[in-house]
């Protein structure tokens, strides 16, 4: 290869493959250090350097002018130095071009492999960064197969693997199915970047729905917090920085729109969306829905809750296996015990706390000073 095939080369793998020119020369610059050390034993005293412009590369020894040469590969005689210039002196230091053309077959081989391994090590360098910066994020894959342990999923370049862990319980994947899956983490690894994917983290959820409300892009509304038990249902509290912009409208959209698409990704996934609130008794009030509320008595300070609920609203308050309470639970950071109005009545809570109940009102709510919501009728 001349210099300008050499250096067609170097632009055509900066261009097509984003390598940088600089660090091929740098590569070719130690395969000729290599090559020179098999060849001649040693390449202590040889220097090496590329033009990146014209591509030329020189090959010098730096040898030692002696009377006898003893080792000519670092020694040069006083006779053929003065050939060169007639002013050197023994033990000056002569510079000799180093013919690359004389290098063995097997030392221009290794010279070869270490070019071809700087390449795919910078090759596997620029695909990590490419795909590190995608983690933490929702991208789409093509399912490419089943291997029993996970689900390999073509991103592009390189595949990401959906671990059994990863997946939804039911969902029946298919090869050739196109999914959104959350980045959980890339790792580096020496046959390329190892990316790590999940179906299940709560984050797929929050991305998604940045994908689709722009209200949350702008930053008009935020999602406060996430529970999930994936495949079955979610809980997200969402806060409007606007007065004049409804955060659970928002998200849910026009007739459902933007939930229902979000719904169908997670192929029909419940999604209960209510309103976040500073006051742990509201919040906990909200997070129990669809479940009508009596009254919260929230402690701050040990982040537990008892909230009392309508009769016949305390498996409704509880949920299927305890799943509601169970969420509400996680989305507030409270452990909440739910009792029913006749078990509070029965267990003289009402009395402790000082409050004549008479049973369910529809009259407003209010909530105490202590941050706990009681119904009209409590005192």
């Amino acid at each position: 290869m001349n210099n300008d095939e050499l250096r067609l080369a170097l632009d055509m793998l900066e261009k097509e493959k984003g390598i940088s020119k600089q660090a091929i020369i740098e590569a070719i610059e130690l395969s000729l250090q290599t090559a020179c050390k098999n060849h001649f034993g040693s390449a202590d005293n040889v220097r090496v350097s590329m033009n990146p412009e014209t591509a030329q590369f020189s090959l010098l020894a730096d040898k030692t002018v002696v009377e006898v040469v003893g080792d000519p590969n670092t020694q040069i005689s006083l006779e053929d130095a003065r050939a060169i210039d007639a002013g050197y002196e023994p033990g000056d230091t002569v510079q000799v071009p180093i013919d690359s053309k004389s290098f063995s077959r097997i030392a221009a081989q290794n010279a070869k492999g270490v070019i071809v391994q700087k390449i795919r090590e910078e090759e596997r360098k620029i695909l990590y960064e490419e795909y590190y910066s995608m983690a933490k994020q929702v991208v789409s894959g093509v399912v490419e197969k089943d291997t029993g342990r996970a689900l390999i999923v073509n991103l592009g370049k390189v595949d990401g693997y959906l671990g059994e862990g990863e997946q939804i319980k039911g969902e029946k994947i298919l090869p050739n199915q196109r999914i959104k899956v959350y980045v959980v983490e890339v790792k580096d690894n020496p046959k390329g970047p190892k990316v790590m994917l999940s179906r299940t983290h709560p984050e797929l959820v929050r991305k998604l729905f940045f994908d689709e409300v722009s209200e949350l892009r702008e930053g008009i509304v935020e999602i406060k917090a996430i529970s999930r038990e994936a495949g079955s249902r979610t809980k997200m509290a969402v806060l409007s920085h606007d007065d004049d912009v409804d955060a659970v409208g928002a998200c849910v959209g026009l007739n459902g729109t933007r939930v229902n698409t979000i719904v169908e990704e997670l192929r029909g996934e419940k999604i209960d969306i209510i309103n976040y609130d500073e006051n742990p008794a509201y919040l906990i009030e909200n997070a129990l829905s669809p479940a009508k509320v009596i009254a919260v008595i929230a402690d701050q300070d040990n982040k537990d809750a008892l909230v009392i609920v309508p009769d016949n609203q305390l498996s409704l308050a509880i949920g299927k296996e305890g799943q509601n309470a169970r969420l509400a639970a996680k989305l507030t950071n409270y452990k909440i015990d739910i009792k029913s109005e006749s078990q509070a009545q029965e267990q003289g809570i009402f009395d402790e706390m000082g409050i004549d109940y008479h049973g369910e009102s529809d009259s407003d709510t209010e909530y105490d000073e202590q941050g706990s919501y009681e119904d009209g009728e409590l005192e």
